[in-house]
């Protein structure tokens, strides 16, 4: 009998010390794989703030957490499940679904960067009429949330195909684990960011209601916020060309469509870089930029033409923050 439980105890142990290197397996591959869409995730931060806009302050908060549970849902409930099907039945797929969200962050990105150039701001999200603050108030949170549910899925098909390819981790169920770890932790990244910086301002103004260095360093805060924001602008409009436009290359390259242009890319890296690894980076970045800036620039004047404007962009003019909550 005491040999028996010793040898089941250390059964025991041997199976924990397996579950524990999984999850560190799990945990560094879900690690490796999230880094990848730090374009999206910062496109999606930047993108998030604009849905609080015209609306009463207090609720500001409350309507973050509603997008919240929207993007978990978004994410755990839809977009885990298609992608452990897509990985399981049709892993050919990945590579198309990428291409297409890589095309829509490119047509995002160019829209933008037109917008700016023209100053024509047609295409920007704005509020929409709405008889209650309530109603508004739904509407503001829906297309938040179908915005989300676009970008979740170049997130996860992005992290989706990182586990695959450099076979990082085998197995469903730890697809499934690191998949719901970066779910997980962009989700909780980008709108616990969101929700701090849609209260910056709030925190400013009341600090500017003190005296002394509280109420210099208030006043700071509020002039900083639309720079802060202007500046997560810019350099989300650039993550989505940069995202977008080596997710296209690679695209090219693995359904060997317009190939010629991945080489170009890749051999005019390795010419310039010489074997330097930093300059090879740069060279490839600005490579991609350029592939999603054109790419971009190609899809924009095709929907412009079909639509006359951007399909998921509502009508109505901007309200200025506060003003729907009277």
């Amino acid at each position: 009998m005491p040999s028996g439980l010793i040898a089941l105890l250390d059964d025991v142990a041997l199976i924990a010390r397996t579950a524990a290197a999984s999850v560190d397996d799990v945990a560094a591959a879900a690690g490796r794989a999230g880094s990848k869409t730090a374009g999206v995730i910062i496109d999606d931060a930047a993108v998030t703030p604009r849905y609080v806009t015209g609306l009463d302050p207090s609720r500001e908060l409350p309507i973050i957490w509603k997008i919240t549970k929207g993007s978990f849902k978004n994410k755990l409930i839809f977009l885990l499940p298609a992608a452990l099907l897509l990985s399981q039945f049709a892993p050919w797929l990945i590579y198309p679904i990428l291409m297409l969200g890589g095309s829509y962050l490119a047509f995002e990105a160019v829209e933008k960067i037109l917008e700016a150039i023209t100053g024509d701001h047609h295409g920007e999200a704005t509020l929409v009429a709405a008889d209650t603050p309530e109603e508004l108030e739904a509407r503001q949170v829906s297309g938040a949330v179908r915005t989300d549910f676009i970008l979740s899925a170049e997130i996860m098909a992005i992290t989706l195909n990182e586990l695959t390819a450099q076979g990082l981790i085998e197995g469903i169920w730890m697809q499934a684990g690191a998949l719901a770890i970066v779910a997980v932790v962009v989700t909780v990244v980008v709108y616990g960011s969101v929700g701090l910086i849609v209260k910056l301002d709030d925190i400013g103004l009341h600090l500017a209601k003190g005296e002394g260095a509280s109420a210099r360093f208030g006043h700071g805060m509020v002039e900083f916020v639309p720079k802060l924001l202007k500046f997560l602008s810019v350099v989300g409009t650039a993550a989505m060309l940069w995202v977008g436009g080596a997710i296209i290359l690679h695209g090219f390259h693995e359904l060997h469509f317009l190939e010629f242009i991945y080489d170009a890319v890749h051999h005019a890296s390795e010419s310039i870089g010489r074997g330097n690894g930093v300059i090879e980076w740069i060279v490839n970045t600005l490579g991609a930029a350029i592939v999603g800036f054109v790419w971009g620039f190609i899809i924009v004047q095709i929907v412009t033409r079909v639509f006359g404007h951007h399909p998921l962009h509502g009508g109505g003019s901007p309200v200025k923050k506060g003003e729907a909550a009277h």
